[in-house]
């Protein structure tokens, strides 16, 4: 039986009617850019994320950008990041004219090696860290280096495209960060129904830097303070991602059952391990994680996978040091900084399908497939 690796088409009942409603309604009165809808959606957002600054956007990609230049980050400046990210974390950096040092990660919760960073922030005094929180989990240790970064005058960014509604120590992610970012991207926890994005601020003045940029700079209609681009979200994503906010704890806690799941069903396996978020984090189910320590192991499963039509993902299959792109963007001190963590992550990862609303049928599907794999 076919089993897709997510499935976003499981919507609840009554779902798709509000959501031809509200199109009918944005289309009656071409209310397309920005106006009520908007403001609604930047509200509920910063009452759900502790009452944080919140500024929508085009995407997650332009959300990084746009933290990063209201931060005053440009041309030649140092930025930390990790190792293990997806592409757009390392172009948003090359994007606004600052140097990518790549940090390699811890092996507990795959972000970065606060050692290293310490160091980095000593010996090369960069002018910004820009961490991500993987697979729906946070950082274990994100508030010792929100700490580390405000003592040392250096913003820490967040990259937290995968961690929309995960909690650190019971409260939202996003509640004390300096400047954290999210994306909407639909196959996200939290999707929209095409691009879109935010920032989250706990400075107000920054956060209005930050919205000044994404509408072209514009202080007036017709005045321009900052050089800016276009990066509004429009109505139509705004209105899309309020009506979803209506279901997402049910949504989040159809994952995070499977996700125990996982857990509990392949507990007993010699030589896999499903990986679990920090003790001190609430997930919010994005990702499945589990690491193969056999590499012939893993491409036998990876086979039956296959076979079987049962889909799966490798997030990610190879670190920003390896990527093609990468080269000519490459400094020097990052061979001081990166290391074979990230690059085993990425050889032993395997991601089985974790989304809302899976069926019994399904999940028993992909258990047995695993399990064939390792029947010696």
């Amino acid at each position: 039986m076919a089993v897709p690796f997510i499935d976003i088409k499981r919507l609840e009942n009554g779902f798709q009617q509000k959501w031809i409603e509200a199109v009918k309604n944005l289309s009656n009165n071409t209310a397309f850019i920005g106006g009520e809808v908007v403001l609604q959606l930047e509200n509920s957002l910063s009452n759900i994320c502790g009452n944080t600054n919140v500024v929508t956007c085009a995407n997650g990609t332009d959300a990084m950008q746009l933290a990063l230049r209201a931060n005053d980050i440009s041309t030649g400046d140092k930025v930390l990041i990790p190792d293990l990210t997806f592409w757009a974390t390392f172009e948003a950096v090359v994007n606004v004219g600052a140097l990518p040092i790549l940090v390699d990660c811890n092996l507990k919760d795959q972000t970065l090696d606060i050692e290293k960073v310490t160091h980095a922030i000593t010996q090369i005094k960069p002018q910004a860290v820009l961490i991500v929180h993987l697979y729906g989990w946070a950082a274990k240790e994100i508030k010792t280096l929100r700490l580390i970064c405000e003592k040392s005058g250096i913003p820490l960014i967040e990259d937290s495209a995968q961690a929309f509604y995960v909690k650190v120590d019971n409260q939202s992610i996003f509640k004390d960060a300096h400047c954290a970012t999210t994306s909407f991207y639909p196959a996200k926890v939290f999707g929209a129904a095409g691009d879109a994005g935010a920032v989250f601020c706990k400075d107000s003045e920054l956060a209005e830097k930050i919205r000044l940029l994404t509408n072209h700079g514009r202080s007036t209609h017709y005045g321009y303070q900052a050089i800016g681009w276009n990066s509004r979200i429009d109505a139509l994503q705004a209105a899309y991602l309020t009506i979803s906010l209506e279901y997402l704890q049910k949504r989040v806690e159809s994952r995070l059952d499977f996700a125990k799941r996982y857990q509990k069903e392949l507990a007993g396996i010699t030589g896999i391990k499903v990986a679990s978020p920090p003790e001190n984090i609430i997930s919010n189910g994005y990702c499945n994680v589990c690491f193969i320590d056999d590499l012939k192991i893993k491409t036998e499963l990876e086979a039956r996978l296959k076979e079987n039509q049962i889909g799966f993902a490798n997030i990610y299959p190879s670190t920003m040091s390896e990527q093609l792109g990468a080269e000519p963007y490459m400094n020097p001190l990052s061979t001081n900084y990166c290391g074979d963590n990230a690059k085993w992550v990425c050889q032993h990862i395997i991601n089985l399908p974790l989304f809302a609303y899976m069926r019994e049928d399904e999940f028993k599907e992909v258990i047995d497939t695993v399990k064939s794999a390792f029947q010696f």
